[in-house]
């Protein structure tokens, strides 16, 4: 089965948009109990379900599952009788013979009422998931298992408990051995495993097995969509399409079918084969044949079985979802429950293979980004005393989440135009769990004694920073990168735009996971609110800047042979970057402080404010020295 569209637990289910996997057996999805799905009536066509109450009801408020005796299963039929006129022929006593017409009621019996005696049948229960569970316990988690009733039959799954979760994979199936009709309800219960104290039911449903075993939806086994021998979907009923169509042929007293080449009639009508139904393989000349062409042609005339004169929807391979409650919240949802049941009488031949439904394991991989450089960031910062715009850029990346996996760059300080040089490598490991496209990750809870699981799309975000010595950081702007559609880089800054980001859908994309590998330029772009009414308020992208990056993905297996370093750590150190003498971080720098800011930027009003000081020396000075040398000038000359 396909991963893509597997949910974790090997089922795959009904997908109408899928161009990529059109070749995948879909599985049909009903989002409720099968019972309940119109065109099969409830499995309802032979018995109804009565309960049977012992005594009287007295008080209002008394439980009627307390006087719950037993079930009747049966039927009640009312309907308009027809006179049958009957001859009645009587001795009389003195030897002769009297007739007499009487008018008699022409009852009626229900045709193809199931057997009335004890049957012997293998039951094979798929447990998928379950969703959106009560939480039971303080810390507003469960830790759900699998608890199954029929008869006085039990099966506790209490090792497969999933600890700390509300949406449990279970994957599990049981097999069962009922005899119908003393074991013939199913009851299916999710408790709460404790530790300390007794375990919490948190649900149940009960299934009526017979009414679906003697239903004609066939709802014992559903039908697959295809007929193949081997792989994934083989062929699991033990009768075959054409074994199938002959029992319900004979059910109705219709004709048995007729094979024509590579068609059949039932009923009088006739189905062709089509390639989507498969089994067609193509010989040495390049002919295109159906191989077991009655199997495959049988199987397109039970999946239309509702278009034959006395027909109706029989049930396909199908997920069913049952909805959980409690008797002691009564009325209220515990939560949805996935799975389906498969039926076989033990007298005729067991399937062979049973489907397994495990939850598939994610697998460990390895990210390695290396931040290279960034470009036209946002300058948000301003010089009091030149009024000169920077930034002081740092780059962080995270994939699991703000504290769990985030790392950051250095500081490139005093960013005038907008570039930052860091040659900076981030590692990431991480599990994916490919069928649901998600990284699975555990987080400790309750000062460590548990743990929760959580899945994340696998994202990759990069975030830019401006960062301030006394108040907290300024964020500018992020990209977050899907490993899976990543949007292609640019090669060239010139080329990194807005547009790569506003058209999803539109711009093209890669897989890393079969890629690899990428580098280039990606837009980091934040979001701002613009008004256009007086109520009206839309977002808008803008660009914050661009980063240069370098993408590489391996398994953990592969990581482990060719280990790097983090950051700009060996093994295979990264060259420190370029940055121009203007970067500095001023308090620790006074002398490049003065060089590139004041000296800069001042020069010239420093030579001015020089000549003036030195002109206002030599003028004080001289008005100073004036009067002596004036006298020493003046007594000179009498002497």
């Amino acid at each position: 089965m396909d991963d893509d569209l597997n949910d974790g637990s090997g089922v795959i289910k009904d997908r109408d948009e899928c161009d990529d996997n059109s070749h995948i057996v879909r599985i049909k999805y009903y989002p409720v109990e099968l019972e309940n799905v119109p065109e099969y009536g409830g499995f309802k066509r032979w018995f109804q379900m009565f309960k049977l109450y012992r005594g009287k009801k007295v008080d209002d408020d008394e439980e009627d599952s307390n006087r719950l005796s037993g079930l009747f299963k049966g039927n009640f039929c009312i309907y308009k009788i027809a006179a049958e006129q009957v001859i009645e022929r009587q001795n009389s006593g003195d030897g002769v013979l009297a007739v007499e017409e009487k008018d008699m009621p022409k009852l009626k019996l229900a045709y193809g009422l199931p057997i009335h005696r004890p049957i012997d049948i293998r039951i094979i229960v798929y447990i998928v998931r379950c969703l959106d569970l009560h939480p039971v316990d303080f810390n507003g988690m469960a830790d759900p298992y699998i608890v199954l009733h029929c008869g006085k039959q039990k099966i506790v799954d209490k090792e497969h408990k999933i600890n700390n979760q509300l949406n449990p994979v279970f994957g599990r199936s049981f097999e069962m051995d009922v005899t119908f009709p003393m074991e013939s309800l199913l009851k299916i219960q999710i408790w709460d495993y404790d530790t300390l104290s007794a375990d919490d039911l948190i649900g149940e449903t009960t299934i009526d097995l017979e009414d679906r075993y003697f239903a004609p939806n066939q709802a014992r086994c559903g039908i697959q969509e295809k007929y193949e021998i081997f792989g994934y979907n083989v062929w699991r009923n033990p009768l075959k399409p054409s074994q199938i169509l002959d029992g319900l042929c004979t059910d109705l007293k219709m004709e048995m079918p007729k094979y024509i080449e590579n068609s059949v009639v039932v009923g009088g009508l006739t189905f062709e084969a089509d390639e989507s139904g498969g089994g067609y393989v193509e010989n040495e000349l390049g002919e295109r044949k159906l191989l077991i062409p009655n199997e495959h042609l049988a199987l397109k005339v039970l999946k239309n079985w509702q278009t034959v004169p006395g027909g109706c929807h029989l049930v396909p391979e199908y997920v069913e979802t049952r909805t959980l409650f409690c008797d002691e919240r009564p009325g209220v949802e515990q939560g949805k429950l996935e799975m389906w049941i498969d039926m076989f009488p033990k007298d005729s031949p067991m399937p062979s293979n049973v489907v397994d439904i495990t939850p598939r394991q994610p697998k460990s991989y390895e990210l390695r980004c290396i931040i290279w450089n960034t470009d036209e960031v946002t300058l948000d910062d301003t010089n009091v005393l030149t009024g000169e715009r920077s930034s002081d850029i740092f780059v962080k990346g995270y994939i699991k989440g703000v504290g769990e996996d985030d790392q950051q760059t250095d500081v490139h300080y005093r960013s005038l135009t907008g570039e930052g040089n860091f040659n900076w490598r981030f590692v990431y490991r991480f599990d994916y769990l490919k069928a649901e496209d998600k990284i699975v990750f555990k987080k400790s809870m309750m000062l460590g004694m548990s743990e929760i699981e959580f899945k994340t799309p696998p994202n990759l975000t990069l975030q830019v920073w401006d960062a301030d010595l006394v108040s907290a950081d300024d964020f500018l702007g992020s990209i977050t990168l899907n490993l899976n559609k990543l949007v292609k880089p640019a090669k060239d800054v010139r080329k990194c735009s807005l547009k790569m980001v506003e058209k999803e859908g539109k711009v093209p994309t890669l897989n890393l996971f079969k890629n690899k590998r990428c580098k280039g330029w990606w837009p980091v772009v934040a979001r701002e609110k613009e008004e256009e009414g007086e109520n009206d308020k839309t977002e808008k992208l803008i660009l914050k800047g661009k980063v240069e990056a370098e993408l590489h993905l391996l398994t953990v297996e592969e990581a482990d042979k060719n280990p790097v370093g983090i950051a700009r750590e060996d093994p295979e150190k990264l060259p420190d970057p370029k940055r121009p003498d203007s970067s500095f971080l001023w308090i620790l720098n006074p002398m490049k402080s003065f060089r590139y800011i004041i000296w800069r930027n001042y020069k010239w009003l420093l030579f001015k404010i020089l000549l003036f000081f030195a002109l206002s020396a030599f003028i004080v000075m001289f008005f100073y020295s004036f009067p002596t040398y004036m006298a020493q000038a003046l007594f000179s000359i009498q002497t």
